[in-house]
């Protein structure tokens, strides 16, 4: 894709200018379709405009490109890990915890030997600059933004910034993606996605238009546009030889024509990414890489130098699991203020400056992704903090519950056009980095790199109408 030549050059806009140019060229709708304030009616986007990208510097990059190999490898050995677990090489309790509150179905299909060296073929962290590092607060393999990254990329690069991966490094980090998923050079693709993923359907949209455009023969579809045969899944008389799922596996009964899916899956008759696989989602996996009788098979099968990366980019995670300790018994890790635990509950008797955490369910819920379910222990009243650890706790049989500690992110200025005053204003924020790996020849290659940078006052930090959001460029 490409933009008309503007009345002015590049070269000759001012900042409002290139943030009016950068609104102009917003796709309609402003790729989601989910309920949000306009910014302003002359807006097209429901964010703040910024006249730039968010400037990484080539260090900053290159760490993100090696987060992107240490991941890859975290992947691997979790795939490993839960395998061996399930036949007794690992202990039995770390496959009970990523199968807790899974359907038995999903459970059977993600063991399936056919299945059992599939990994994720996208990677996307949720990165926190802090004080001396970055902290990944949560990985996601089914992650939303990548068209809409996408369209800011393309949008960005046509003013000739420099932006990481490229102005089209989402398409043809995705395109490239699906081909080795495909092992064909010229795959035919079907993005399936769920009505509970429908807000996502226009940035999907617009992706499989860059795709096609890009020479990937591509189908945006809902599950019951897909024709089943005995050769296969069809979209248009189109044999599909990828599906890419856009759908949640705790969505699975919900979706039309699931069954015959799942059975053209099963039988190799189409190949699928993301894998089958619940636990991969589990936000849980970060406190199993901390358990201490794991520390062993992590060393073993990450090697020095990727357990030192994760040891500095994940934050302390413990999984909310109500079952009782004995007498001598403590949380292994969790010290607030020389104090040691043996009840979750104690934590709500925390005063509210040592409540630096933050509870959020771990995977295989509608509540489990986005903003949605998240609490911060010092961003609430301590009986609504004590109300949100037993709701965690009695929920662990159907949806477990993480706890984390809260990472304050360091503050930046950030520049964005006003539509209300027709002036340039700027504010103090806190960015939240999604870097996008895709995958290819076994390789994670980092695409393109969104930023949100939210006002200094917000403690969860996600798209919002009073963020920034932009891609990010090498200075």
């Amino acid at each position: 894709m490409s933009f008309c030549a503007e009345e002015k050059s590049v070269a000759e806009m001012d900042a409002r200018e290139r943030s009016l140019y950068i609104d102009r060229h917003t796709p309609k709708g402003g790729l989601y379709t989910e309920a949000q304030r306009a910014v302003h009616p002359d807006s097209n986007s429901s964010w703040r405009v910024s006249p730039e990208p968010w400037w990484l510097p080539e260090p900053v990059v290159q760490h993100l490109k090696a987060l992107g190999r240490h991941l890859h490898r975290f992947y691997r050995a979790l795939n490993l890990l839960y395998s061996q677990s399930t036949r007794g090489i690992q202990p039995a309790w770390v496959a009970a915890y990523l199968d807790q509150g899974k359907t038995e179905e999903v459970i059977k299909f993600g063991r399936m030997n056919r299945f059992k060296g599939h990994l994720p073929y996208v990677i996307r962290p949720d990165v926190i600059p802090v004080r001396g590092g970055m902290v990944a607060t949560e990985l996601d393999s089914i992650p939303g933004g990548i068209g809409f990254t996408a369209s800011l990329g393309e949008r960005y690069g046509s003013l000739g910034y420099d932006i990481v991966g490229g102005s089209n490094g989402m398409v043809n980090g995705f395109m490239g993606m699906i081909r080795s998923v495909a092992g064909m050079e010229d795959p035919v693709l079907g993005i399936v996605i769920s009505e509970e993923s429908s807000g996502y359907r226009p940035e999907m949209q617009y992706l499989g238009k860059a795709l096609q455009a890009a020479g990937l023969e591509t189908y945006v579809v809902s599950p019951d546009e897909v024709v089943f045969t005995e050769s296969g899944l069809f979209v248009e008389d189109r044999k599909l030889d990828v599906v890419y799922r856009f759908f949640e596996l705790f969505d699975l009964r919900n979706l039309p024509k699931i069954d015959l899916i799942l059975y053209a899956i099963r039988k190799g008759l189409v190949k699928v990414s993301p894998p089958m696989k619940a636990y991969p989602e589990e936000k849980m996996m970060m406190a199993l890489y901390q358990h201490p009788l794991l520390q062993s098979f992590w060393g073993e099968h990450l090697g020095k130098d990727t357990v030192a990366f994760l040891d500095k980019t994940f934050p302390k995670t413990w999984i909310l699991d109500p079952a009782p300790l004995p007498p001598f018994g403590v949380i292994p890790g969790l010290e607030i203020n020389g104090q040691q635990f043996s009840d979750w509950r104690a934590l709500g008797n925390l005063g509210q400056k040592h409540r630096q955490l933050v509870i959020k369910p771990s995977g295989f819920s509608d509540q489990a992704w986005g903003s949605r379910g998240v609490s911060i222990g010092h961003d609430m009243a301590e009986r609504d903090w004590q109300a949100v650890i037993e709701q965690a706790l009695s929920e662990f049989a159907t949806t477990p519950h993480i706890l984390q500690e809260f990472h304050n992110g360091t503050l930046f200025d950030v520049s964005y056009y006003d539509f209300e005053t027709d002036r340039m204003l700027s504010f103090k924020g806190r960015v939240r980095l999604q870097p996008y790996y895709f995958v290819m020849d076994d390789e994670p290659v980092l695409s393109g790199v969104q930023a949100t940078i939210c006002p200094a006052d917000k403690k969860v930090l996600h798209g919002m109408v009073d963020a920034v959001v932009v891609p990010c460029g090498v200075k």
